[in-house]
């Protein structure tokens, strides 16, 4: 099933994120002390906040913030700390910043706290599965929800990830959660879908749904891609995680020109270069 919405217009707490000149830029700011490339780097509140700040300075139209890695192998934290990673950031940035806030959790608990804080947008990378009061939770704020493909959990995803057809089944998976979302009363514009590349997939698995990036795109709901730094980039070009900027834009540039509506990034200058020059080119085909 196809969502009836206007898909350019995704509807996130009060805020409609219009992406139809080109794909959004959501920066990513992990506060934790374990993610795979920038963990430890901004667990002082007062260090997130100004790379927040930079980060919508760079053109990032959503702020991401994490407080709960999610690589490969990762541990599960209390909800308590997790809030107390989030919630001095999300203070922080209070009238501080015109970029849309996405809290990137798990925990309905957490996400009705970043919502009353500020928040526009939860990044849910169970697509609601982990949290049964989740669903509720975004239909009582109107918030942008994210929902993310992952087989397993962050700890046992890579251990052995099978498919049969990997398009088919991730696009599946995201129409039934798309579906369950709406029947409970969250409205089909809220709703955004990430195939997760790198959460419980092979580099073949994570390169098919890439190439086939218009099957999730045909149902129409916002398409997130975050494949920033990622073992993917890593495996293609024999790059360490500090060194993985040029694959990611080509990355970038492939899912901008596929569909993608919003593309989660780390290096957010460099990442809007890349689509503006990409966008240019194509509004120029399209003239001709």
């Amino acid at each position: 099933m196809t969502a009836r919405h206007d898909p350019f217009r995704w509807s996130c707490g009060g805020r409609i994120l219009d992406w139809s000149r080109g794909p959004l830029l959501m920066g990513i700011l992990n506060v934790t002390p374990d993610s795979f490339s920038d963990g430890g780097l901004y667990q002082d509140p007062g260090a997130a906040v100004e790379q927040a700040l930079r980060l919508a300075a760079e053109g990032a139209d959503i702020i991401d913030i994490g407080g709960e890695s999610t690589r490969p192998g990762a541990a599960p934290v209390p909800t308590e700390v997790e809030l107390s990673r989030v919630m001095p950031v999300l203070e922080g940035l209070r009238g501080r910043c015109q970029a849309a806030l996405s809290v990137d959790t798990t925990k309905a608990v957490v996400a009705q706290a970043a919502l009353a804080a500020g928040a526009h947008i939860v990044n849910d990378v169970s697509a609601c599965m982990a949290d049964p009061d989740m669903v509720e939770v975004l239909r009582a704020a109107g918030a942008g929800v994210v929902l993310m493909h992952m087989r397993g959990t962050p700890r046992t995803m890579q251990l052995d990830p099978h498919y049969g057809d990997v398009v088919a089944e991730v696009r599946r998976h995201l129409a039934e959660r798309a579906q369950a979302l709406m029947e409970a009363g969250v409205d089909a514009g809220q709703i955004a879908l990430d195939p997760g590349i790198g959460f419980g997939k092979t580099v073949a698995h994570n390169t098919r749904l890439l190439a086939r990036l218009e099957a999730l795109v045909d149902l129409g709901h916002p398409v997130v891609v975050g494949l920033s730094r990622k073992s993917l980039v890593g495996a293609l070009t024999g790059r360490p995680a500090t060194e993985r900027l040029a694959g990611s834009l080509a990355g970038l540039v492939w899912c901008a020109d596929r569909g993608a509506a919003v593309l989660r990034v780390h290096d957010v200058a460099a990442s809007r270069d890349a689509l503006q020059v990409t966008m240019a080119l194509k509004e120029q085909v399209s003239r001709e």
